[in-house]
């Protein structure tokens, strides 16, 4: 699975008793798959997976998948403390048409988690058994416990695990990360104009048509019969109305830090899982796009204007900053749930301040 680009990290709405809000979230999915983001993340840290209940997380992910478009990536995050349930959770989304499971780190038992045989365990149980590729995710300002690069070198030999969310905001760890994985060369199956297919999209095309599916036919191949054509060497799978091909990728190092994604860009990460996204979507892409395009001025100016932004509501506030920036961008954010508090109006004021520039 192809994971370049920007993927913004849903929130969960809430109504002011503390139930989850299902209207909006459709309601936010539907525009997110309006913007030029990769992807959707779907029950990550700034989702606030943590403060819901079991049936809350599978209700969640089914309502994000029928609202987003089917082009665009879908990560469950699925990870919980034990493989085992990981693995019941992780197997539910996968009956939606997911495409990745993003499964953070165990931490709860701080001492067993620090040794490393238990962590290899633990994920190669996972990617093992798993019927969706794997993301890792070492989320240390949450859990505590960093993944040490060594161990997702590890790690990244084994076939179902396809890349890291590195959101501790070490560019030279990112650096290292994407060295010491530079040997790992995978195929991934992409559109003619090489973005991500989806579970979806394949679904979609697979379904009964007039017309057969399913040829191999070759890129600039004809319909004439003329056997002197030199056909390309590139094959494009045409099912339905889709034609894909194949794209060698590596291992896919994302990250998610805002304030730090050019120089991560610049180390070697192909795209990032935003809370900063959640908000301003098109603002974080437009950073990603300018240094794809090689445009280092342009990149390092967009940088520029999000940074203070992106750490005022992402890394000070938490799920309460961002929900009150979608609030200010015409996203519904609304309140935490508790033990999280909703903003003071000093807080307000600041983000509405630091956001003032920054519309989606």
């Amino acid at each position: 699975m192809l994971l370049h680009g920007i993927l913004p990290p849903i929130t969960t709405p809430f109504y002011p008793d503390g139930q989850v809000y299902y209207k909006k979230i459709e309601h936010n999915v539907d525009r997110y798959s309006r913007t030029p983001v990769a992807g959707i993340v779907v029950q990550g840290s700034t989702g606030e997976a943590i403060l819901l209940s079991d049936q809350e997380r599978r209700d969640v992910f089914k309502a994000a998948r029928e609202a987003a478009a089917p082009e665009k990536v879908l990560v469950a995050a699925t990870g919980i403390e034990s493989a085992i349930e990981t693995l019941r959770l992780t197997e539910y989304a996968a009956t939606l048409g997911y495409d990745v499971a993003l499964v953070r780190t165990p931490h709860y038992y701080k001492s067993q988690m620090a040794k490393p045989l238990n962590m290899l365990t633990f994920y190669r149980t996972v990617a093992d058994n798993s019927p969706l590729p794997v993301l890792l995710y070492t989320v240390p300002g949450f859990t505590g416990y960093d993944l040490p690069a060594e161990l997702v070198a590890e790690l990244a030999d084994h076939p179902n695990i396809i890349g890291i969310k590195e959101s501790g905001g070490d560019v030279e760890k990112v650096r290292k990360m994407v060295e010491l994985t530079r040997h790992i060369r995978r195929s991934a199956t992409v559109t003619e104009t090489f973005s991500a297919v989806t579970q979806r999209m394949i679904q979609a095309a697979e379904l009964p048509k007039e017309t057969d599916g399913g040829a191999l036919v070759t890129i600039g191949a004809g319909s004439s019969s003329d056997s002197t054509a030199k056909p390309s060497s590139a094959a494009v799978k045409v099912v339905g109305g889709l034609k894909t091909r194949q794209k060698e990728v590596g291992f896919q190092v994302l990250v998610g830090a805002a304030d730090k994604l050019k120089p991560s860009l610049e180390a070697g990460a192909v795209g990032a899982v935003l809370g900063f996204a959640c908000p301003a979507p098109t603002a974080c892409f437009e950073i990603y796009t300018a240094w794809k395009e090689g445009d280092e001025k342009l990149a390092a100016e967009k940088q520029a204007r999000i940074a203070a932004a992106a750490k005022k509501v992402v890394s000070e506030y938490g799920p309460s900053g961002v929900k009150y920036a979608m609030d200010l961008n015409g996203y519904f954010g609304g309140i935490p749930r508790l033990p999280l508090l909703p903003l003071t109006a000093d807080a307000k004021a600041e983000i509405e301040t630091k956001m003032a520039n920054i519309r989606n």
